[in-house]
């Protein structure tokens, strides 16, 4: 449905027939964090998100698992071992 609080005439995934289905009735804009993502849009002279109506929230525990902007650390194992042959090689290690 269409937005009729924040972002008026733009798609919103948390209207509904009875208005904003968010706790408080409104999307909150974006927090500092939130800067470069591809997910937000702009309304008037605020920013806000379309994935998220209350980006901070989204950032309180560690990075947002929406965000766009940001890339996953790999860890990469430097060898992997299987552990049949690692028991089998300690057990022939202790006779």
């Amino acid at each position: 449905m269409q937005c009729t609080t924040n972002r008026p005439g733009m798609e919103c995934g948390f209207m509904s027939g009875k208005g904003c289905g968010y706790s408080g009735g409104t999307c909150h804009p974006i927090v500092e964090s939130c800067q470069g993502c591809d997910r937000t849009v702009t309304a008037g002279e605020m920013v806000y998100c379309k994935s998220y109506p209350d980006p901070a929230a989204k950032w309180r525990f560690g990075p947002c698992n929406f965000a766009t902007h940001i890339k996953a650390e790999v860890k990469e194992d430097s060898k992997k071992i299987n552990p049949l042959k690692a028991s089998k090689r300690a057990s022939a290690k202790k006779k």
